[in-house]
């Protein structure tokens, strides 16, 4: 498909410039961004001093950047990008994993009835992370803690930090040079982020395979990671942010991609609560493929709308799948609540107070005024209208309804 896509984003003159430049080097065999594990794992090391290995998490960065080189077909963009966030991720886990070594009574403190919103994309979870995250009494993980987590915040350095700062002045420049980024995906320094992040920290993450098409990095995460150990980890995390004193009464965490380890979640927090969004897959297929599509079109001059459309079709209904198997043999019914896009679209706050009444929360007077604050603040298509459509990925309703048979049964229960 052409780079006229309406899901591919924007490229200003000075995206295009980089990429050249690169293509340039590469007509000559010079390729300075290539990906190499080792190297990557040996100028962290060697940056910040951390004698930490890790098995697995090795394992993951290993079949990572081999997909990199391999199968993404990344432009010049794409791979200084990759680069950066894999020794800047790889930077961050090894600083984590110093200071908890160095205080390891961190990992005595409790991580109690943590709230973990999963319902698949496209489905409202964003925005209704956002409006609980407007709850004092809810403690998300932000963007910029996962992005760069050491030090550990403090109540004093929550607000204003040199982690912070540098976070938001690389998300203006994304912005500058990508104009219509925020009409594909909301995204702000210090807005709560998805465990996507944390996972990213043990390169365990579909956060890089919405980035680029890899399909054998996607496969290994599929059926070889080891999800309890990332999982852990997860934990790990939490009790290390929370460390530095700024906490709340519970943790309030969101990724779809919890769909597909549903049993290792309550095995490492057997407390947990979830919170599962509903939408028609006809819906929400297409519009998780635009936003992925858009994201990789930014990455790569190779993006094929109908490929990503096939692969997200394929992976939510496998998702799904897995979820409902495992939730049946969980059996913790109590402990989940679900909702439905629509429910949620006509009347958000009334949609909170049924998560709090379900969970026996109290919704005080300040959450809902900060919640309603919020929805006037952040009307629908604030940065503009996000339009998509089955066809546009090669995708049909009867490829929906053969997929989805078992979702689309378990809705009609709803």
């Amino acid at each position: 498909m052409s780079s006229g896509s309406p899901f591919f984003v924007e490229r200003t003159s000075t995206f295009q410039i980089i990429n050249k430049v690169g293509k340039g080097l590469g007509a000559i065999g010079i390729d300075p961004f290539k990906l190499n594990a080792d190297k990557i794992f040996r100028k962290v090391k060697k940056q910040t001093g951390v004698d930490y290995y890790d098995d697995k998490m090795l394992e993951g960065l290993n079949k990572l950047v081999w997909s990199v080189n391999h199968e993404a077909t990344p432009n010049t963009f794409g791979k200084i990008a990759m680069k950066k966030l894999l020794e800047r991720t790889l930077k961050g886990r090894l600083e984590v994993e110093q200071h908890l070594s160095a205080h390891p009574d961190i990992l005595n403190k409790p991580i109690n009835s943590p709230v973990f919103i999963i319902g698949m994309p496209r489905t409202g979870t964003t925005i209704l992370h956002a409006l609980l995250h407007e709850d004092p009494s809810h403690r998300s993980p932000l963007s910029w803690e996962c992005l760069l987590p050491f030090p550990v915040p403090t109540p004093d350095t929550f607000t204003d930090n040199i982690q912070l700062n540098t976070i938001r002045k690389e998300f203006d420049q994304l912005f500058k040079l990508v104009p219509d980024f925020l009409t594909k995906h909301y995204l702000a320094a210090d807005s709560p982020q998805e465990c996507l992040g944390i996972n990213a920290l043990d390169f365990n993450s579909f956060q890089f395979l919405a980035q680029m098409n890899m399909p054998s990095y996607l496969e290994w995460k599929n059926h070889e990671a080891d999800e309890l150990s990332t999982m852990q980890f997860h934990k790990r995390f939490l009790q290390y942010l929370q460390s530095g004193g700024v906490m709340s009464e519970r943790w309030l965490l969101k990724t779809p991609m919890h769909l597909s380890r549903l049993k290792v979640l309550f095995d490492v927090y057997p407390d947990a609560r979830i919170i599962m969004t509903h939408r028609h897959p006809s819906k929400v297929v297409p519009s998780a493929a635009s936003l992925v599509s858009s994201v990789r079109s930014l990455y790569s001059d190779h993006e094929d709308p109908f490929k990503t459309g096939k692969e997200q079709l394929d992976i939510w209904s496998m998702y799904f799948d897995r979820f409902l198997s495992d939730r049946q043999r969980i059996n913790k019914e109590d402990q989940f609540i679900d909702l439905k896009f629509e429910d949620f679209v006509k009347d958000q706050l009334g949609t909170v107070r049924k998560i709090y009444e379900r969970f026996g929360w109290t919704l005080s007077a300040k959450a809902e005024e900060n919640m309603q604050a919020f929805l006037s603040n952040n009307p629908k298509d604030k940065h503009g209208k996000h339009n998509y459509s089955l066809e546009q990925f090669g995708l049909t309703e009867s490829d929906i309804d053969s997929k989805y048979a078992n979702y689309i049964q378990f809705l009609s229960t709803l």
